[in-house]
């Protein structure tokens, strides 16, 4: 059984945790990070895994999961730098920052897979996109996939599309929950009150989302089963594209890309 290791033990690391003794991964076989001793103690006493100092996890684990946030990774390199075990895969959810970062700042041939997840990792529904380093083999990558599948689903991309997929995914949670806000003060507007409202949209976009996975139709072709002929919906969707919600969607997941882009950049002059 693969020793794991997660570093970070914010809402996406402890999702993680979760995902993996539900999996059935042994709690002996995993332990975390924390800078915070009081929420350390509290997921050890939640899942009965031990809280250890970053050197202690980079010498005793096979798989080290970077889950913090990328302004924090300078740090958490130089300690891992000095303590890593041959042959430790490093596994970074860090959105925006390239293997190349982490091959630089590590011992020589360490492997290193990117991942971008989800915030639905928490509830067990992820959406997380894996590209290898130069030196992660195809076991590596199967090891990484095992991880991440414990949490939700996993496709592989080459690392080159990683932005894009940051924009679209990993940010991608944030647009659905902003539409759904907005249709609630619509609901609100429209004189319902706010707790019917909620149920009514929450419940539709649950179903919505089932549709779109089970029935193998394309969005178009289930978007047009509702649209009648001079119905209601063919006037909201008159309205959407009057106001340019489409271009505006575009536009926003490209901002979102470029930031991504960014955040990488930013962090090249630090590689040695």
């Amino acid at each position: 059984m693969t020793t794991i290791a997660v570093l970070g033990a914010g809402k996406i690391g402890e999702a993680l945790l979760s995902g993996l003794l539900a999996s059935g991964h042994p709690c002996a076989e995993l332990m975390f990070t924390e800078r915070h001793p009081e929420r350390s103690a509290e997921l050890t006493r939640r899942y009965g895994v031990r809280g250890v100092e970053v050197a202690e996890a980079a010498k005793l684990a096979d798989a080290l999961v970077v889950a913090v946030k990328p302004q924090d990774i300078e740090p958490l390199l130089e300690e891992l730098n000095g303590s890593l075990s041959s042959g430790a895969l490093v596994v970074s959810l860090c959105a925006g920052l390239p293997t190349s970062l982490f091959e630089s700042r590590l011992p020589e041939g360490t492997p290193v897979v990117r991942v971008m997840p989800n915030t639905p990792m928490v509830v067990g529904e992820a959406m997380s996109a894996i590209s290898a380093g130069r030196h992660a083999s195809r076991a590596h990558m199967e090891l990484a996939e095992g991880m991440l599948g414990a949490v939700g689903k996993v496709v592989r991309v080459p690392e080159a599309q990683q932005d894009a997929v940051t924009a679209l995914s990993g940010s991608g949670p944030a647009y659905f929950f902003f539409l759904v806000e907005a249709m609630i003060d619509a609901g609100i507007l429209l004189g319902l009150p706010r707790a019917v409202a909620a149920d009514l949209i929450i419940q539709s976009a649950i179903g919505s989302a089932k549709m779109l996975r089970d029935s193998g139709e394309h969005p178009v072709a289930l978007r047009e089963a509702v649209t009648s002929p001079a119905g209601t919906t063919i006037m909201a969707i008159r309205e959407l594209e009057k106001h340019g919600v489409r271009a505006a969607l575009l536009a926003a997941i490209e901002a979102a890309r470029d930031r991504s882009v960014e955040l990488g950049r930013a962090h090249e002059g630090t590689s040695r």
